[in-house]
């Protein structure tokens, strides 16, 4: 089979990508031993190895954690440090400073015509913030909810985010 050439704008792509670099790369790897149902998966090589050796199960993911973590646990925790990092940045940009954020996700795993699949994010926030108004609190709500990239990432996902200014 021959292999066309690039469009103009296959080309396009490809020069703007060559003069581009990602902000951040990070790497994991899964090493699987066994079946689904009594296997495990062991973290390695992860790039700041703050997750190597950590076991990952089917039971801990569709049942109980049993000292195990999951793929949505890590998706839940990425989530809320991204959030509250993008919050953060947003207030920021009004010259306000947090006192304290916490910020939670809970990932659910659904099965989706008959696969499973990751169907919703739920963000909690609980901000202490002196000098901002409760109109500004929540358009840095609402911005930090479209610029946090792992929101990004679970477009196809219903991301909801309930927030407090305390």
């Amino acid at each position: 089979m021959e292999t066309l050439p690039p469009t103009k704008l296959q080309e396009k792509k490809l020069e703007e990508k060559e003069h581009t670099m990602a902000i951040a790369t990070r790497t994991a790897t899964a090493v699987w031993e066994g079946d689904l149902p009594t296997g495990k998966g062991t973290l390695m090589n992860t790039s700041s190895g703050v997750l190597d050796d950590e076991v990952v199960t089917w039971a801990s993911r569709t049942k109980a954690p049993g000292g195990k973590t999951s793929p949505e646990e890590l998706l839940a925790a990425a989530h809320a440090s991204c959030f509250a990092m993008a919050f953060n940045l947003r207030v920021s940009e009004d010259g306000v400073t947090p006192s304290s954020l916490e910020v939670s996700a809970e990932v659910e795993l659904d099965e989706v015509g008959g696969e499973p699949t990751i169907t919703s994010s739920a963000i909690t926030l609980r901000a202490r913030i002196d000098g901002i108004e409760q109109d500004a609190f929540k358009a840095a709500v609402d911005d930090a909810s479209r610029g946090c990239p792992v929101s990004r990432l679970f477009a196809s996902a219903d991301i909801t985010v309930d927030a407090e200014l305390i």
